[in-house]
């Protein structure tokens, strides 16, 4: 996602923290490092994020072979 700021993943991930989807992992080293990882009632959306997944990919294809059948050109979406 590179429109993505920092900032904005930050608040995100925090976001996600605090409502117990993710669990985050400080690792005290130089440089520090952070790592996020699904919890157990996080996990129970894979599914559904799969299925939300496969539908963005559908969606896509179906916006480029509607802009081939209207005779414009395919942008990337």
């Amino acid at each position: 996602m590179p429109t993505v700021t920092q900032r904005m993943l930050t608040r995100q991930l925090r976001e996600l923290e605090d409502d117990g989807l993710v669990s985050r992992t400080v690792y005290p080293e130089v440089p520090p490092r952070v790592e996020y990882a699904l919890t157990e009632i996080g996990e129970t959306l894979r599914d559904i994020i799969g299925q939300l997944d496969t539908w963005g990919s559908w969606y896509r294809r179906h916006l480029k072979s509607q802009a081939r059948d209207d005779g414009e050109p395919a942008t990337d979406a």
